[in-house]
């Protein structure tokens, strides 16, 4: 059932998902703060942020990639009206809001699924929770919600791949200690098969993350064989804690593994690249020319 789509973020994960959503027939547009700033995105109508209102009364379906911030959700604050105006027409039908697996906090290695309750320790992920209530009382069962908590994201041009060219990579080693990831072209099928699916007017926890939870260092080596090259010196956590950022300790500080069997059978998928390693050697394919996965 396609219809018309507006992806409210065109930033890396939200291109994606406008040129799948463009490829499966949907109709699409987009917004940016600066559309001119966009690369080429034939057949996406690229919009300015704060001029979107109108396109949104027109869409069946939205994805929101946008961020909130410490005044909430800026999607509902520029355009909370538009989108109440498409409730009332019955034009809307589904939105697709992309929040973050940070909203369950540290679980000590252990495992959450699409019911398990939110947990956030972190300001950004307190923030996320809130949105995601705004977005619940938003829509106030008139249209369907299917809130997709995303792993930590990556893809061409934003990899282990690219810092160990750079060498940037550090291989920082705390056994037991596990982050979930997701490629953007498994955020772009599995929004894309959320969109394209009947769907009653309720709210539905999705799940963005691969099969494989995975130590950081067992990445940073397993990429570098795929290089060629040597992978850093392992740095034990305790030592490298002491020159990380706040912002990355505070990832550091939070041990959980995601599981994603619920939302691959309620969508009907499986992802593209089940793991890491699936993910970077498509990475490597398409920097050869070699083409990449689609589904």
């Amino acid at each position: 059932m396609m219809g018309r789509m507006v992806v409210l973020g065109l930033g890396y994960s939200g291109q994606a998902v406008a040129r799948r959503a463009r490829r499966l027939g949907w109709d699409v547009a987009g917004t940016a703060r600066d559309p001119a700033s966009l690369p080429p995105l034939p057949g996406i109508e690229s919009l300015a942020f704060a001029g979107a209102g109108e396109a949104i009364l027109r869409a069946s379906h939205i994805v929101v990639t946008a961020a909130p911030n410490e005044n909430g959700d800026p999607v509902l604050a520029a355009h909370g009206a538009a989108i109440a105006r498409g409730l009332d027409a019955g034009t809307l039908r589904w939105v697709g809001y992309v929040s973050t697996t940070g909203v369950y906090g540290n679980r000590d290695g252990g495992w959450v699924d699409e019911a398990s309750a939110p947990a956030p320790a972190q300001p950004r992920s307190r923030r996320r929770v809130a949105a995601e209530d705004q977005w619940r009382a938003a829509l106030a069962g008139r249209a369907a919600l299917d809130i997709a908590r995303a792993g930590g994201i990556y893809g061409p041009g934003r990899s282990v791949l690219d810092e160990l060219r750079e060498g940037s990579a550090r291989r920082v080693v705390k056994p037991g200690h596990a982050f979930s990831r997701i490629h953007r072209d498994d955020i772009a099928l599995a929004l894309c098969a959320a969109a394209g699916q009947t769907l009653p007017p309720a709210v539905r926890i999705l799940h963005l993350v691969d099969d494989e939870p995975a130590e950081s260092a067992v990445v940073v080596e397993g990429a570098a064989a795929m290089l060629g090259v040597a992978p850093p010196a392992p740095v034990p956590f305790e030592e490298a804690r002491a020159r990380m950022s706040e912002m990355a300790l505070s990832f550091w500080s939070e041990n959980r593994r995601v599981a994603n069997a619920a939302t691959k059978a309620a969508l009907g998928i499986s992802w593209l690249y089940p793991s890491w390693r699936e993910g970077l050697a498509s990475i490597l394919r398409e920097e050869r020319g070699e083409g990449v996965l689609e589904q």
